[in-house]
């Protein structure tokens, strides 16, 4: 999942083989950037729970969300921590 813009990233998860108690085929989880990890073709996602988590890149399609959506994701996030 590439970061095209500045701030969180967005992903749909497309594969979950290993992981499938964790990763809800078909949802959209926020990427967090981490450089060293993409260079290695792993992501960061944040979970349910608010924890991050090292994924195969392969695992989550890119997607580009309107300014609205991306705001209303992000404030959801931080009101349910």
């Amino acid at each position: 999942m590439r970061r095209k813009r500045c701030g969180p990233s967005f992903g749909v998860c497309a594969r979950n083989q290993g992981d499938e108690a964790s990763l809800e085929l078909r949802k959209i989880y926020e990427g967090v950037p981490n450089p060293e990890s993409e260079r290695r073709g792993m992501v960061r996602i944040i979970d349910e729970s608010g924890e991050d988590h090292l994924l195969p890149d392969g695992f989550f399609l890119s997607i580009a969300l309107s300014p609205v959506i991306r705001r209303d994701l992000i404030h959801e996030r931080a009101t349910t921590r």
